[in-house]
């Protein structure tokens, strides 16, 4: 199937929560024997959890599947309080591998909250994310997804009542835009947080496919459909003016009949090497041109759990035999949650 051209967009892929998540996972899996649990799929990606899932990684919807005494994560998208208490109270270990941007959304719904405020929150019915969030102060907050939910919400909350709008981190900029103007019309007062509740990484990769698609015949958008970040992509793609656009989960779901020049990107949960994958399906006969919008260096450290409890296999260790204390591991930092990937799958 070659292209003319494929226009890639950069940045693209894992995004920083994604890689503390997944290097967390695959720690989990070196540390215990299988099974090893996690509530909610770690990333909105098939191909990574196919991946655990090959190592004995049992994703789970409900923490009672989780046998007493088993190690547990929480995936990347948050976890509403009581689940996790629940979790605590029955698993072994438990580490939480929330992304830290989505923990500063719960921390803001949860002193608004405190405040007397009634909370907005943008974002999709049923996403974890969204789920996790609302379940901080489930009382003080309404869902919203569109306008009309603004103007309902703008209906039932008493008048005098101080309002505040937080938003699920993966959506469209265009999409929150649009639904902030009208809260901001419906109420004059309204609260929101100094700094942008929307994920720096989410706000990158549209910026970056906004780049590419008014010059693309067509455009391809990596990642699953069960990623908010990936869909608002594909959505990003059309408001940009490129009439084709295909999200696929991997090159084996590209079209035959592409032509022209191709943009790419990928969600925040896609790896790079599915990306490699599509470019070199699409055989571009006039090459690859990267589209570069803005440089990340944006790094979450292991979730603090995860180091307590590396720290203390590598003090056992050393005790064992009589040495001085070895590093838990290689530096994270220095580490590329792709080749984690790579290392399982080899395993």
């Amino acid at each position: 199937m070659p292209v003319d051209r494929v226009l890639l967009a950069a940045p693209r892929g894992f995004c920083a929560g994604v890689e503390k998540a997944i290097k967390a996972l695959a720690w989990m899996v070196r540390v215990f024997d299988p099974p090893v649990y996690c509530y909610h799929e770690i990333v909105h990606n098939r191909h990574v959890v196919d991946q655990f899932r090959r190592q004995g990684v049992v994703f789970v919807d409900d923490v009672a599947e989780v046998p007493p005494g088993a190690p547990l994560m929480l995936s990347a998208h948050g976890t509403a309080p009581e689940v996790a208490t629940a979790a605590r109270a029955t698993a072994g270990v438990v580490v939480d591998a929330v992304c830290p941007l989505v923990t500063k959304v719960h921390h803001e719904l949860k002193v608004r909250s405190r405040k007397g405020y009634r909370v907005l929150y943008v974002g999709h019915q049923g996403h974890e994310e969204a789920v996790g969030t609302m379940a901080v102060a489930p009382e003080a907050v309404h869902l919203v997804e569109s306008e009309a939910d603004v103007d309902a919400a703008a209906a039932a909350i008493p008048a005098g009542t101080p309002v505040a709008l937080l938003a699920q981190t993966t959506l469209s900029v265009d999409e929150w835009a649009g639904l902030q103007e009208r809260a901001r019309e419906r109420f004059p007062d309204l609260w929101l947080p100094g700094r942008s509740d929307l994920c720096f990484a989410t706000t990158n990769r549209q910026a970056a496919l906004k780049a590419i698609a008014g010059r693309s015949d067509a455009v391809v958008v990596i990642g699953s459909g069960n990623s908010s970040n990936t869909v608002a992509l594909a959505k990003v793609a059309r408001a940009a003016g490129c009439e084709r656009v295909h999200r696929v989960n991997r090159a084996g779901e590209l079209p035959d009949d592409l032509g022209g020049v191709v943009g790419v990107t990928a969600g925040a949960s896609a790896p790079d090497d599915l990306v490699t994958e599509v470019v070199q399906r699409l055989a571009p006969t006039h090459g690859v041109e990267e589209v570069h919008v803005v440089d990340e260096d944006e790094y979450f450290p292991p979730p603090p759990e995860l180091r307590d409890l590396l720290r203390a296999l590598a003090t056992a260790v050393s005790l064992g035999v009589g040495a001085p204390p070895a590093p838990a591991g290689p530096p994270d930092s220095d580490v590329a949650a792709a080749d984690v990937l790579a290392g399982l799958a080899s395993r």
